[in-house]
Parts: structure tokens; C-alpha cells; sequence
């Protein structure tokens, strides 16, 4: 199947679903949900860069130093995003929505109580040697801007306990209901889309 006859096949199995995305740090994910949500002409969300942007004192303390947003006030910012009537015509990538176990309860039935239920998850796969190569060029490069929890490399430890221990769990569950689709991150990031492209294809 040709890209074009692919992405015309997701969308009509997507309709106003959504997306989700995953993988460690420096997996990709916030590169490929960009990519995938102008091919399929869907509306994206980004947990991380909204919590980033949160003015409130406890989560940029929790975000600068690696870690994730307390679950409640990350739950109370972001269950009412998905309502917004900006969205409600369109599909929905999400970049990382809902990262602490727990969390995929909220966002699943946020989803699907807004008319966006939650038809994939993606889960960007690289290894931690991988991670450390990418932590490394990007901070020779300057390709991530000036993000706090990117500036030392204790916070990208931190990040990655964080992922084993609150994130994993989260995909497990997704896992159960069918959801998940691995995908190898460890390629060129054009291989990386063409991967995500074919696979939600034959999923459609």
C-alpha cells in the first residue's frame, strides 16, 4: 500500500479518535506526534510541553528536575483540554497524555466521553544507550531549546526512573485492552515515520 492510500485508510478507521504516543526520553515522541498529526489532519496535544507551560509552582519544580506533575493537578489541567471546541471535529494526536499510572484511566475516559476515544497507542522503543547518544548530541546541538529537566545529566536518570517505574504500567494497561503497537525507534527518523505510517495502516 502506497503512503497516501495508507493515511487515507487511517483516517477513515480513526474518524475523531486519537493517538496516543509514548517511549523514554529522547525517544521522539513529541518529533513523530507533530508529523503524524499534519498527516492525518489531526488536532495535537502535548502533556509535556502544557505542563511545562503551567505557571503553578509545584509542577514546574517537578518538571524542571525530571520528574512528572503531581497526578491531581496534572489530571485537573488536562481531563478539561480534550473538551475544547476547538477539537471537536477533528482526530487527535496525543504526545504522552497521561505518563503516571493511573493517569490512562482518566485520559481514556476523557477521550471517550468528548467523542475522541483512544483507538492506538504507540510506543517509540530506543535503549538506554541510545538515549544517552541523543542526550549527548542534543546538548552539542541545541535542537531542544532550553528545557530545565535536559540540562544535567542526574535529571535525565531521573527521567528514566520516572519512565520505568509510572510509565511502564501505564503501557501494561493499554497492552490489555489491545492497544499498544510497538514501534522501532532506533531507526532514522524517516524509517521511524514509515513504520508508525504501515503499521496504524494495517491496524485501519
Amino acid at each position: 500500500m502506497d503512503r497516501e492510500k495508507q493515511i487515507s485508510a487511517i483516517k477513515d478507521w480513526l474518524q475523531k479518535g486519537s493517538i496516543n504516543i509514548f517511549g523514554k526520553p529522547f525517544a521522539g515522541k513529541d518529533t513523530h506526534a507533530r508529523e503524524l498529526a499534519y498527516e492525518l489532519d489531526a488536532r495535537l496535544i502535548g502533556g509535556g510541553d502544557i505542563m511545562r507551560a503551567s505557571t503553578d509552582p509545584e509542577i514546574k519544580e517537578d518538571i524542571d528536575a525530571g520528574k512528572l506533575a503531581p497526578t491531581e493537578k496534572y489530571l485537573g489541567i488536562m481531563m478539561p483540554y480534550f473538551a475544547q471546541d476547538k477539537f471537536a471535529d477533528s482526530p487527535l494526536v496525543l504526545s504522552s497524555v497521561g505518563r503516571w499510572s493511573g493517569e490512562e484511566r482518566g485520559v481514556l475516559k476523557a477521550t471517550k466521553d468528548v467523542g475522541h476515544p483512544i483507538k492506538a497507542v504507540l510506543n517509540i522503543v530506543i535503549d538506554d544507550e541510545e538515549i544517552e547518544r541523543r542526550w549527548r548530541a542534543s546538548r552539542g546541538s541545541g535542537d531542544r531549546g532550553t528545557r530545565a529537566d535536559d540540562d544535567a545529566h542526574h535529571k535525565l536518570e531521573v527521567r528514566l526512573q520516572e519512565y520505568n517505574t509510572k510509565t511502564v504500567p501505564v503501557l501494561e494497561t493499554y497492552r490489555q485492552k489491545n492497544l499498544v503497537i510497538d514501534i522501532n525507534g532506533m531507526q532514522e527518523k524517516d524509517l521511524v515515520a514509515k513504520e508508525i505510517l504501515s503499521k496504524l495502516a494495517n491496524l485501519a
